[in-house]
């Protein structure tokens, strides 16, 4: 195909790029480099990934600071009941010390009661033993002894109210016996309910305390957590930004290599007959397309050998395949190593040096286009195997 034909090609091949229905932003991605595209590719989708771990980031340290809000108001309650309860504690403190002194003053009491039970009981005694030694006499002698009915009635009064007398002493001696008992028992049952209380509050007290300590750590825990959930989210604010640098950087770099693809449809191009390849240029060739479509169809290698070859023919791009090669982010095996690997062991398969004969001869299966790379979505080109040429 002669110049004017490969010219007018390209001008067909981009009308219909540009005519087909292809947004604006499609058309940028059909222009762009194999490498230059793929690495905005990658930083857009690290962009992506790293706002995703932002809001990830930002959505855990909501769920940590409502954790944090939510000790705060229980170690806040917690100290609340745990004053409570030392306020309970202080107030039966006080009260056990009212009821010490309050036995202490039942116990004197006590003391005295049953100092005038012993001296009630000494009476009683005596008064029975004085009763059952004397008592009869003494009864006949005050009835036999009266001067007139009257005054024996009287005595007789006496006697009835002498008896009345001891009846009443030995109650009073009953009734202080029985409350010395209740007393006693009314006491200690008070000492042991209060003893009883007094360890259930200290037991509350331990309980509560307890909790303060435990939702304490909690809190302090969650602070911590809080503290590196807010320096990862900083990270990641500051990740996103670096990229969003590099992804301008990239969008500008692409911007150029479009400004350079459509210049290369628009200008000259030399025939094949018009090249001079160097020694070398067909070793170097073949491991390139073993590179890039070593596992593909013999078509794909074809396509790939094309690719080089069209840019040496363009006037826009290096006019030797060494320079189109290696041009400066070009052909991605180039910047990972891959190519002098292969180089360095002579890679490349028959068939690869069968494509490379065919694209040095001016052969193309993919008419005037100089770029390929894998299929994204709004790039059209022709589709040749794992590729897409444009």
């Amino acid at each position: 195909m002669g110049r004017t034909g490969k010219q007018n090609m390209a001008a067909i091949l981009i009308g219909a790029l540009l005519l087909g229905g292809i947004p604006i932003a499609a058309t940028s991605t059909v222009y762009a480099t194999e490498a230059t595209r793929k690495k905005l590719q990658e930083a857009e989708n690290e962009k992506k990934e790293t706002e995703e771990n932002l809001d990830e980031t930002k959505e855990e340290l909501n769920n940590l600071n409502e954790q944090k809000n939510s000790l705060q108001g229980q170690l806040h309650t917690l100290n609340e009941q745990l004053q409570e309860v030392s306020d309970n504690i202080a107030e039966l403190e006080r009260q056990i010390d009212e009821k010490k002194k309050e036995i202490e003053r039942t116990k004197d009491e006590l003391a005295d009661a049953e100092a005038t039970e012993a001296w009630q009981y000494e009476c009683m005694k005596k008064r029975i033993q004085f009763i059952y030694e004397t008592q009869d006499y003494v009864m006949l002698e005050m009835l036999f002894a009266s001067a007139s009915f009257s005054d024996f009635l009287n005595r007789s009064d006496y006697i009835e109210q002498l008896s009345a007398y001891d009846r009443k002493k030995l109650e009073e001696y009953t009734a202080t016996k029985e409350m010395i008992e209740e007393v006693k028992a009314q006491l200690e049952k008070e000492k042991q309910e209060l003893d009883e209380y007094k360890v259930q509050v200290e037991e509350e007290k331990a309980r509560v305390a307890g909790l303060v300590n435990k939702t304490s750590t909690n809190l302090a825990g969650k602070t911590s957590e809080i503290s590196q959930a807010e320096s990862e989210a900083l990270a990641y604010e500051q990740k996103i930004k670096e990229q969003e640098q590099n992804i301008a950087d990239l969008q500008a770099k692409l911007a150029e290599e479009i400004r350079l693809s459509r210049l290369a449809a628009q200008s000259s191009w030399r025939d094949i007959s018009e090249v001079s390849f160097a020694e070398g240029d067909r070793y170097l060739l073949a491991n390139l397309i073993y590179c890039e479509a070593g596992g593909e169809m013999y078509a794909g290698k074809v396509a790939v050998g094309a690719v080089v070859i069209n840019r040496v023919l363009s006037s826009v791009y290096p006019d030797t395949v060494v320079g189109v090669i290696y041009q400066g982010g070009q052909f991605s095996p180039v910047a990972s190593g891959r190519l002098a690997a292969a180089l360095a062991e002579n890679k490349a398969t028959d068939s690869c040096y069968q494509a490379a004969d065919e694209a040095m001869r001016g052969i193309t299966n993919v008419g005037n286009c100089v770029y390929f790379r894998t299929p994204i979505e709004g790039l059209s080109g022709i589709n040749i195997g794992g590729h897409v040429f444009y």
